[in-house]
């Protein structure tokens, strides 16, 4: 792993992966300990995303490394390049249902790029040499390492390969200069093109290379969620998320696009609504490095196969040669007038402590540069739409999956790997109860980050549903306002505050960001506060409630 480069491995041991443990403790690897493995895998995910490099998370057999499990998922869903190192029982007992043994490999193989366990030591370095690859080429993803004990302790004569080349796999994919080609005359044909942008976009790193070409051709931008962050939001072509909580804009604008260029993205559900109602006037161009997507949810019309940045710098080169440009007055009009027009009717009363106006007001307290991630539920969607990112690069959530409880440990992995830049969690209190035990974690590594409880007494997304479809029958939500996350900061030598009005809200915040421990910041709302727009399952983004 020093091989490769590895500085920091969060993780916990136990009995099957002590040999490991024994030699980290003499290594130049720093390791951050956990109370819960979950919290490891997480951390490692917002160490991936903010540092492009593979995270690693490590745990020991059994329970340890089915802890691991749904932060491997998390990773998985969103293209996240983890390596995952598990210890096994000894060789000789596999199969045997020996104390805290699982077949972790096959529990993971459903959520992994790939999965390996090494039988004799003189495979360890190979396997690791082949793990990083695998996650961090192509379409990133988890890697899980199984050792059994033994593997760990017995010695052999052994070879550190410079690189690997594994028979089947070779992700490297040249666009097509042919298909690119086609798709600029595709564009240039275009009245009212649009491009969408998804999470591809900032695992290529491709964020000037989206705005040279949106800027080149005065094409507005929307994302999808996973998208999100990689394009400017105060950009005057940007249009926001579209989706089940969706820019009102965005969701309204793609569906008037004739030309759709979807970078980077899968057509999630949460994104499209019913697929077969999305951009069905449209001719669908489709960037992707991963051939399993291009027509997998959406039928296009034309599919580029390839990284999204080479695939974008081949277009700019394109569009540069041929010198010619759409006469795009029209749409540049409409979607303004749409931008305008939205803004107005849905004006934010800054004189309330409510969610949009303490995310506005969190906005105005942060630095550009700031690293945010988000738990999932309400606090996510309210993100989503009240929270503009300035800088590309600098916002992360758990989309694919949904996981409650991310965002605080990935926050602590952001930090590791961004130590000089603010990082903070926008968190509900349900999500955040799920891994407040990563308070101990942070104020014990000196990792100092800022949570944000956005804390309305619920499970607040599941209440919203049971407000809206089920006659207010409320059961199984009410969290009441406990613990008191004040007095839990403190018990965990980290620092709490409460914040009752806009005004101790941003002082609250700027606080935290002169703090050298972790901060807690609790603002309670009303419990009654909803998330809109809002597409119901099951209907298309025409069919939007907006109020």
């Amino acid at each position: 792993m020093e091989n490769e480069g590895t500085k920091v491995i969060f993780g916990m041991p136990g009995g099957a992966n002590l040999p490991i443990y024994d030699e980290l403790g003499s290594s130049n690897i720093r390791h951050i300990l956990v109370r819960h493995e979950q919290l490891a895998a997480h951390m490692a995910d917002g160490f991936a995303r903010v540092s492009r490099r593979p995270g690693v998370c490590l745990a020991t057999s059994g329970p340890g490394a089915t802890n691991l499990v749904t932060g491997i998922a998390t990773a998985y869903m969103d293209s996240i390049p983890i390596v995952a190192i598990t210890g096994q029982v000894a060789t000789s007992s596999i199969g045997r249902d020996a104390f805290q043994e699982c077949d972790i490999v096959g529990v993971a193989t459903p959520v992994t790029k790939y999965t390996f366990q090494p039988l004799k030591p003189n495979e360890i370095p190979h396997v690791v040499k082949k793990a990083f690859y695998i996650s961090s080429s192509g379409r990133p993803g988890p890697v899980l390492i199984d050792i059994p004990k033994d593997v760990q302790t017995n010695e052999a004569e052994t070879e550190f390969p410079s690189s690997v080349r594994i028979r089947g796999y070779d992700p490297a994919v040249e666009p097509s200069g042919v298909e690119v080609e086609k798709a600029v005359d595709l564009i240039l044909s275009a009245e009212r093109p649009m491009i969408l942008a998804g999470g591809g976009v900032a695992i290529s790193g491709a964020f000037l290379e989206l705005q040279t070409l949106a800027e080149m051709l005065m094409i507005p931008v929307a994302t999808t969620f996973k998208g999100k962050g990689v394009f400017n939001e105060t950009h005057p072509l940007a249009l926001g998320p579209i989706g089940m909580h969706g820019h009102v804009e965005a969701n309204r604008l793609i569906l008037e696009s004739d030309v759709l260029i979807a970078i980077g993205t899968r057509f999630s559900d949460r994104s499209t609504g019913k697929v077969s109602e999305f951009a069905r006037e449209s001719k669908v161009i489709h960037v992707d490095i991963d051939p399993s997507e291009i027509n997998k949810n959406k039928e296009v019309d034309l599919g580029i196969l390839g990284d999204v940045r080479a695939s974008l710098q081949m277009m700019i080169a394109s569009f540069k040669r041929r010198a010619r440009r759409n006469d795009l007055k029209k749409w540049n009009e409409r979607f303004t007038e749409v931008k305008t027009r939205c803004k107005s009717e849905f004006a934010i009363d800054m004189t309330k402590v409510t969610a949009i106006s303490l995310l506005k007001t969190l906005r105005e307290a942060l630095p550009a540069d700031a690293i945010v991630t988000t738990e999932v539920g309400q606090c996510q969607m309210w993100a989503s739409l009240h929270f503009n990112v300035i800088q590309p690069g600098t916002f992360y959530s758990s989309t694919g999956l949904g996981t409650m409880g991310f965002g605080f440990p990935a926050a602590i992995g952001a930090k590791v790997a961004a130590p000089d830049r603010p990082v903070l969690d926008i968190a509900g209190d349900g999500s955040f109860n799920m891994t407040e035990a990563a308070l101990a974690t942070s104020v014990l590594d000196n990792i100092p980050v800022i949570v944000v409880v956005i804390n309305n007494g619920m499970l607040g997304m599941v209440a919203q549903w049971q407000r809206l479809f089920y006659g207010r029958r409320y059961n199984g939500v009410k969290l009441y306002s406990l613990p008191d996350y004040v007095k839990l900061a403190e018990a965990y030598r980290a620092q709490g505050l409460r914040a009752q009005s806009l005004d101790e809200f941003s002082k609250a915040v700027k606080l935290g960001l002169k703090s050298d421990v972790a901060t807690v910041i609790d603002v309670p709302i009303s419990p009654e506060e909803d998330v809109f727009p809002f597409v119901v399952p099951g209907t298309a983004l025409k069919d939007m409630v907006v109020a």
